[in-house]
């Protein structure tokens, strides 16, 4: 069975996203990627809205220099922010973004569900209702 799950992500990044500038989006640690259908994008704080979605079809695993080789022209930031942040990691993941759909209303889940707590990385959504949000 397929699930979704929602990714917090700054919102410098999403900006990024939303421009089109940034189509990779990188991890130190991901899920079971082939598990997942669809990733809801939690823009953090300050915005704390769930302002879109994207399919999950590419992961990309490997040492950062492989994975910055390969995602350097989607990644959004530059290689010496992308090189500090795996900083002593031997491996480094790579989301293609793919089928983005940014939602005409942004969603704050705080309002749904008064003990929301946003994500550190990511966490599964299965019960969610975003579907009828969606652009």
């Amino acid at each position: 069975m397929k699930r979704n799950i929602l990714m917090s992500i700054k919102p410098r990044f999403v900006k990024e996203i939303i421009a089109g500038t940034k189509t990779f989006e990188f991890r130190k640690k991901i899920c079971q990627p082939h598990n997942i259908e669809k990733v809801y994008i939690y823009s953090s704080s300050p915005m704390k809205k769930i302002i879109g979605s994207f399919d999950l079809n590419i992961v990309l695993e490997g040492l950062p220099e492989e994975i910055w080789e390969s995602c350097k022209d989607g990644a959004g930031v530059t290689k010496e922010y992308f090189m500090e942040y795996y900083q002593d990691k031997e491996k480094a993941y790579a989301l293609q973004i793919e089928n983005l759909k940014i939602f005409d209303n942004f969603i704050s889940p705080y309002e749904t569900n008064k003990n929301f707590t946003a994500p550190q990385s990511y966490m599964y959504i299965d019960n969610l209702s975003i579907n009828s949000c969606s652009a």
